[in-house]
This record gives structure tokens, C-alpha cells and sequence, in this order.
């Protein structure tokens, strides 16, 4: 079971991420990038995760709107190619994960810079 659930969601990122490319309109939502769909076990819910390259507060929620209006037309569109019974309903999040690694990469460089001007 767990090995069609995993199948499933990889079907949902994969068919999301070419919806929101092709099918959403909506300038809030071009800068958003989809990482990663979580589904329940009863496959009646799927948390799709989100990252955006901006740190700008005003436009994390500018997209968050976004997401939210497209989603009807998003789970509409994602039932004409899902092959599973019930199409999940949709609940957006936002992946922090690729601000944590941007935030580590950034104290790293620092650490190495103020490394070499202790060496110079």
C-alpha cells in the first residue's frame, strides 16, 4: 500500500507542477515552485509542498492567495489525468527547507570568510 501511495503522489507533484506551469494565469503564483506531495493513507488528502525564491514576506503571501484560488481548477484539471478513484483535496504549505539550506550555505560562507581573514 505504502508503494502505491508513494506512486500516487510523485503522479500528483509531476501533474501539478505541469498544470501550474500551463493551466494557472495567475502572476502570484509564477515564482512557486512545488517540492514534494504528501498524501493521507485513504489518499482523500495530499499536502503539496511549496517553495519560492524570494524571502519577501508580502509575496509569500501573495503566492499563499494564489495557491488558495487556483486550487479548485488545479484538483479539477489534476482528476482529468489522475488515475485513482477520488481526487485528494488539495492543502498547500510552505517548504521551509530551501530557506534553511540557503540560511546555512549563507552562515558557512561566513564562517570560511572571517577563517581566512584570521589566517591573512
Amino acid at each position: 500500500m505504502k508503494h502505491r501511495i508513494g506512486r500516487v503522489e510523485g503522479e500528483i507533484l509531476r501533474e501539478l507542477t505541469k498544470i501550474l506551469r500551463k493551466n494557472i494565469r495567475d502572476p502570484r503564483v509564477k515564482d512557486v515552485t512545488l517540492t514534494a506531495v504528501e498524501c493521507t493513507n485513504d489518499l482523500s488528502y495530499a499536502t503539496i509542498y511549496y517553495s519560492l525564491l524570494t524571502e519577501d514576506a508580502e509575496k509569500e503571501q501573495e503566492a499563499a492567495i494564489g495557491l488558495e484560488k487556483a486550487k479548485g481548477m488545479m484538483r479539477h484539471l489534476l482528476g482529468q489525468v489522475l488515475t485513482v478513484y477520488k481526487v485528494p483535496e488539495l492543502i498547500f504549505k510552505r517548504d521551509t527547507s530551501v530557506k534553511y539550506g540557503s540560511k546555512i550555505d549563507r552562515l558557512i560562507a561566513e564562517v570560511k570568510k572571517q577563517d581566512a581573514e584570521r589566517n591573512n
